[in-house]
Formats: structure tokens, sequence, C-alpha cells
């Protein structure tokens, strides 16, 4: 397996060199610490798999997925990184990421979703994996009823900021009597008896 590398922590890119290099029928072809370095050496003819981190000095990691993945579709990608944001997430997976891992995890871990990914596998982090199982069941498990309106989805997004009802009035120009109607309303839908309960659901269905 011929893999590239692009993390911008120098002692880290040299200790992902030498564990994966050390690793049988594995040949690190690229070892780089920017997205631009990378992108200007070009390797990706003779790279099988990318490991990419995303928070990158420059280019970010996302925007080399973006440029990669349509030239060179050969080419299998794992993001390594220490976002757990959902829409980084999928962002990156749409942007062509076929894993997605966390920095932290055993050494062995790296190595073996590296392997998966190669055997044409998708490893990703239990918790990632949890986070996209429950984008995908969220829309499943709304019923009709339960959507919220384009106004309620306003004011749901500045409840999740911590605004207050006198402060969100303020930004969306709806008058205090009307966000306490929405409120109310959001959580009628959600089900939820309190705002940390709203929100602690919004987030299960992946509205915030």
């Amino acid at each position: 397996m011929k893999i590239c590398i692009i993390e911008d922590n120098k002692p880290l890119l040299e200790n992902l060199r030498l564990l994966l290099a050390g690793e049988p029928g594995f040949e690190v072809t690229g070892a780089y610490d920017s997205a631009e370095t990378a992108l200007q050496a070009a390797p990706w003819d003779c790279a099988e798999v990318l490991l990419v981190d995303l928070d990158l000095p420059g280019l970010s990691g996302i925007e080399v997925i973006r440029r990669v993945h349509p030239k060179w579709p050969g080419v299998q990608i794992l993001v390594y990184t220490i976002s757990e944001d959902r829409d980084t997430v999928f962002t990156a997976i749409r942007a062509g990421a076929m894993g997605y891992l966390l920095k932290g995890c055993p050494p062995r871990d790296l190595v073996e979703s590296l392997r998966i990914l190669h055997q044409g596998g998708a490893p990703m982090s239990p918790k990632i994996a949890r986070k996209v199982v429950a984008a995908l069941q969220a829309p499943q498990d709304r019923s009709p009823e339960s959507r919220l309106s384009p106004r309620e989805q306003t004011v749901l997004t500045e409840i999740a900021m911590g605004r207050s009802y006198k402060e969100i009035a303020e930004s969306t120009g709806m008058s205090p009597h009307t966000v306490h109607a929405r409120v109310k309303s959001i959580y009628e839908k959600l089900h939820a008896a309190s705002r940390s309960e709203a929100l602690a659901k919004a987030r299960e269905l992946g509205l915030v």
C-alpha cells in the first residue's frame, strides 16, 4: 500500500512516517507539512492512500480532498484529525473522504484503519460513526408534524447560541411575544419541557 501523508505537526508527521514505513506492505511515498507543498509535489499518480489532517496552515485538508478526489478518484482518503464537529465530518465525506479517524487513537487502530480503507472499507472512529448514524436516522425519525418551520429553525439556532428571548427578538426582528410563541412550538414539536432538553433533542436530530 502506497501512502501519502499531510500533517502540519512536524514531529507527528515524522512519527507517522516511521510508523507506517515500518509496517509490512506499507510504503510512504510522500510526507508533507502543508497542503500547498503536497499539491505542488502532486504525488497522486503513485499514491493509493492519502492520510490527511484537516487543520492545516493555509489551505485546509478539506480543500486538499476537494482538489485530489475528482482528479484521482482511485486515491483512497482517510481523514486523521482532532475535529469532531458534525458539519466538518460531513463536509469531508462529501468532498471525497472514505474514512474519518480521530487523533489520539492507538497506533494499531490507525494502521488497521488504513488496511480496512485499502480493502474497500470505510473506517471511522466510534464517536464519528455514531454522529453519522444519528444524522442518517434523523430524517426518518422526524414525522411531518415535527418539522420546524424556517422561522422556528432560526429561533432554535439563536437558542443554541445561548441568547435570551429579548436578544432573539432584537436579532430576528420578531416581537418578544412572537419569539415566545415560536419557542413554545419548538418545545412541542421536539417533545421537550426545557431549553436544555430541546437542544439535546435538536442535536440528536441534526437540527443544530
